[in-house]
């Protein structure tokens, strides 16, 4: 989408310059009057396409109207495939990202078998099994 067409539709002039904060407003405005839930069954299909091209034109327009319809395509499936935005170094923090969930899942594991192993010895220690068969 060219940013001329995400101006308008949003509600600025084409040769105008809207600030981040001035698109994003519009872009609320216009969600809240063609929101499809906001429209009867039967003209739920075209308030669905008009709320797709405003979603559209707030992303052109949030991204300084750069990229067309592609480039956002291409990072969107680059977000899906790896993880990451191509921004914030895609897959080179696969390490930084993965180390925490480690030790949070180790922690757990050694603290969790720890306490269980502890309540099994009480136990054990409280109520003696007289059953040769039982440890």
């Amino acid at each position: 989408m060219d940013a001329d067409e995400a101006k308008i539709l949003l509600g600025f002039p084409p040769n105008s310059r809207p600030t981040p904060s001035q698109v994003k407003s519009a872009y609320k405005k216009k969600v809240w009057e063609s929101h499809p839930d906001l429209f009867p069954s039967h003209e739920k299909p075209l308030a669905e396409s008009k709320f797709k091209l405003i979603s559209e034109a707030y992303t052109c327009l949030e991204s300084g109207g750069r990229g067309g319809a592609s480039s956002s395509v291409d990072q969107y499936s680059h977000v899906v495939r790896t993880g990451f935005p191509r921004a914030h170094g895609g897959r080179k923090n696969h390490a930084m990202i993965k180390v925490p969930f480690l030790l949070i899942i180790l922690g757990t594991l050694a603290l969790g078998g720890f306490n269980a192993s502890r309540a099994y010895k009480k136990q054990k220690d409280e109520y003696p099994s007289h059953n040769p068969f039982l440890p």
